[in-house]
């Protein structure tokens, strides 16, 4: 007959809990500052094209009314 084999208990209910809250809270946090710097970035980026696209029309818009 097989020896008896012995399992080891499986680690505390709470310290499973508390893995898995802190791992969605800290999840949370980076999803949040990853998406933050997206953010801010990409409306300094359509920033800087309005800019270059009303610097374009103010150009246009002179130079049409030098021309006669």
């Amino acid at each position: 007959m097989p020896s008896e084999i012995r399992v080891s208990p499986p680690r505390s209910v709470r310290w499973g809990y508390i893995r898995i809250i802190s791992g969605t809270i800290l999840g949370g946090i980076l999803g949040f500052y990853v998406m933050h710097n997206l953010e801010t970035a990409y409306k300094e980026k359509m920033k800087e094209r309005l800019a270059v696209y009303e610097q374009e029309m103010l150009k246009k818009k002179t130079e049409e009314d030098l021309t006669p």
